[in-house]
């Protein structure tokens, strides 16, 4: 598990799991970016689940580090969960799609952990 104040990330084989709690910095996205862009390397397509939980967003830096990132990753990402407790988490969902040719989707932290499943996989399928 690689963490940040406020990012902690698993890896299960070619899938990125990233929790995102309080605001993301710039540095906080500089020390998470090398373990996606290695996954690519490794399998060239990946899917990553997003848990926003008590996720208050980006400051500026961090924001263009994601569109940057994005425009390199368009077409190696295959598949992009997110799950959010709020309005806006679910909103992201629609802002990402455009930035990617991954299939988006959204779910809410009570479906993610329905039936006591806390496994991502199940969700990222």
């Amino acid at each position: 598990m690689n963490s940040t104040a406020h990012v902690d990330e698993e890896v299960h084989g070619k899938l990125l799991d990233i929790d995102l709690h309080g605001k993301l910095s710039r540095a906080d996205y500089a020390r998470i970016a090398p373990e996606t862009e290695r996954l690519i390397r490794q399998y060239g397509k990946i899917r990553i689940l997003v848990t926003m939980h008590d996720f208050h967003g980006w400051d500026a830096g961090a924001l263009w580090e994601d569109i940057k990132w994005n425009a390199r990753h368009f077409n190696h990402i295959e598949r992009l969960a997110i799950v959010g407790e709020k309005t806006w988490h679910k909103w992201m969902t629609g802002f990402c799609r455009p930035f990617t040719s991954a299939e988006v989707r959204y779910f809410t932290l009570d479906q993610r952990h329905a039936n006591g499943s806390t496994n991502s996989t199940t969700v990222i399928r």
